[in-house]
């Protein structure tokens, strides 16, 4: 590995660390509960990345979804919730460290309904079998892999709900350098091979995201992290 591409994975596993301990203190701060709405959690989910962190800076809108909300992929802008009892809830940030994007999504349940646990734990399984299926073939495209996973969602009783399963990650702002072209999605679309490198001839890391729904429950549950650094 050259030594560019140490310090990018070095910094982005740093980024990613630090996600997830936000993600970790939110969850043991009782921030997702009932009786507020998203916007109230996204702001005290702000406030508490600010204290810790000292970030204000995030590459993409940051997204708390909540019951029938969590259909909606990312580009969608439905309206605001207020958190129910029994609610899935799940989180979408993406927070700039030094620079470096970390791109973070994981699903909270409250309460105890067994669908929904069910959900919760069927996404973190299915993220892992997607990461072992695209280690498993090197010259995978991301078509192939968008493919398995939605096949994946059927396997586990659930419809696939995004129009892509992941996207290029690196460097803020990496959306103007690498653009909204499909070969940077893990996309139906994208017949280029994953592991072919950027224009600069360096390899280009990726983030696998999973968001399983069920239309007819009005619920779904989304998971993301780094795909290509351990």
């Amino acid at each position: 590995m050259n030594q560019f591409l140490e310090k990018r994975h070095s910094a982005l596993r740093d980024a990613e660390r630090k996600a997830e301990e936000l993600f970790r203190v939110v969850d043991e701060k009782g921030i997702l509960r009932d009786g507020v709405t998203e916007k109230q959690i996204n702001r005290e989910i702000y406030e508490l990345a600010f204290r810790m962190f000292g970030i204000k800076k995030y590459w993409h809108k940051r997204i708390v979804r909540a019951g029938r909300n969590t259909l909606f992929p990312y580009r969608e802008n439905p309206p605001d919730l207020t958190v129910s009892e029994e609610d899935i809830i799940f989180l979408d940030f993406g927070p700039i460290f030094e620079d470096w994007e970390a791109d973070f999504g994981r699903t909270y349940v409250l309460g105890e309904d067994p669908v929904k646990i069910k959900l919760r734990n069927d996404i973190k399984q299915a993220w892992e079998e997607g990461k072992a299926f695209f280690q498993s073939r090197p010259n995978i495209t991301g078509s192939e892999l968008y493919a398995f996973v939605c096949d994946l969602a059927k396997k586990y009783g659930w419809e696939y709900g995004g129009p892509h399963a992941g996207h290029l990650i690196g460097e803020f702002p990496h959306e103007r350098v690498q653009g909204e072209e499909v070969e940077n999605y893990i996309h139906p679309d994208n017949e280029v091979p994953m592991g072919e490198l950027d224009r600069n001839g360096q390899p280009r890391d990726w983030i696998l995201e999973i968001h399983f729904i069920d239309r007819d429950l009005e619920i779904g549950g989304f998971y993301e992290q780094l795909l290509t650094v351990e």
